[in-house]
């Protein structure tokens, strides 16, 4: 009887981001679902850890930060070498066969990592480059929906206008105030896990949200908040996307901020309380709202709910979502009966159109 030949897994992590923390967390997990006791008959794993400077790290190094048994790197490498033309010099990637990017937010979810690793002919665990750049961008992915009438919350978009310049940001505000009711959400175009973002009650907070989202981009969107119900949808697929059970995330904070995501014990409740009307356009709206941005592999579609109306509004795209313990794209999946370790498996298996 003949072997067949254990699949080698590339599980890039870290990044030049202010989601790094999260990024490695959500690594550990994943790094663990792979090494479980049915996952290492399949698979092998090389990890490959990039510190905050964009220095990429061998795979022994990144392991022992996965398992514990070194702190992660944030000091710059004193043996990189800026003029070297291939920055993965010293680094054994070449028996990878398939590569799981889990780099949230800047230079990884926004399709960069996808670039790159297009170059090695291998397939990767995800969606492509076009798929996550528009998936990352708030502004280009609200403008497409808009023209699809996909239902969305009243926004405004601002670009490349400075809020640190009294006259624009007189203007600014004024257009918010005129078009949008209070509360609005301030945030920066493109961000991840609420980083940068601003609940606003009042026009005197105004001024001190935009300069948080100018911080992290030059492109901000400004939303009306409503009082909602926040429902997640998580999907899976290539060719056909499927869809999980839907999720609903009630907080304790005001609103679901970066702190309320990864720090505080939220209630999950999975399948969400809603009609089946309700969870039945959810889905169909996740699946069409994914397809209109190319994007495959996995992602986790995020709709408020307004607890008057009953009225759907798509939130955004995640297209690399957290596999953190806390987050839900994992535990979506989990409820609609795949497991942390058969879910690796599937999106192997989905990578290569299995």
């Amino acid at each position: 009887m003949i072997l067949k030949k254990k699949k080698c897994i590339g599980l890039i992590f870290g990044g030049y981001s202010n989601e790094h923390e999260v990024s490695i967390s959500s690594a550990k997990t994943i790094f663990n679902a792979f090494n479980s006791k049915i996952n290492n008959q399949r698979f092998t794993l090389k990890a490959f850890y990039i510190n905050k400077y964009g220095d990429w790290l061998d795979s022994d190094i990144s392991i022992k930060i996965l398992v514990g048994e070194i702190e992660h790197n944030t000091k710059k490498q004193d043996t990189f070498n800026q003029k070297k033309v291939n920055f993965l010099d010293g680094i054994e990637f070449q028996d990878v066969d398939i590569w799981f990017p889990i780099l949230h937010g800047l230079n990884g979810e926004d399709g960069s990592i996808h670039g790159l690793l297009k170059f090695t002919n291998k397939p990767l665990i995800g969606c492509g480059i076009l798929g996550s750049a528009l998936g990352m961008d708030k502004i280009l992915m609200k403008t497409i929906f808009s023209n699809l009438k996909i239902p969305q919350v009243n926004y405004l978009v601002f670009q490349n206008e400075d809020p640190n310049k009294k006259e624009v940001r007189n203007k600014i505000i004024s257009e918010i105030t005129k078009k949008l009711n209070f509360p609005v959400f301030v945030k920066p175009s493109n961000s991840g896990s609420s980083l940068g973002i601003s609940k606003v009650i009042n026009q005197s907070q105004l001024l001190k949200a935009l300069k948080v989202a100018w911080e992290i981009d030059q492109r901000i969107v400004v939303e009306e908040g409503l009082d909602v119900r926040e429902i997640e949808c998580a999907i899976i697929g290539k060719s056909k996307l499927l869809t999980s059970e839907i999720g609903e995330v009630s907080y304790q904070t005001d609103w679901y901020d970066y702190h309320a995501k990864y720090n505080l014990n939220n209630k999950i409740t999975i399948p969400a309380k809603v009609d089946s009307k309700i969870t039945q356009q959810i889905k169909k709206i996740a699946i069409q709202s994914c397809e209109a941005l190319n994007i495959f592999g996995f992602a986790r579609v995020d709709f408020f709910l307004e607890k008057s109306t009953n009225k759907i509004f798509l939130n955004e795209i995640n297209t690399i979502p957290g596999f953190t313990e806390k987050s839900m794209f994992p535990m979506l999946w989990n409820a609609s009966g795949l497991n942390i370790e058969q879910l690796v498996a599937k999106l192997v298996s989905i990578s290569q159109d299995l």
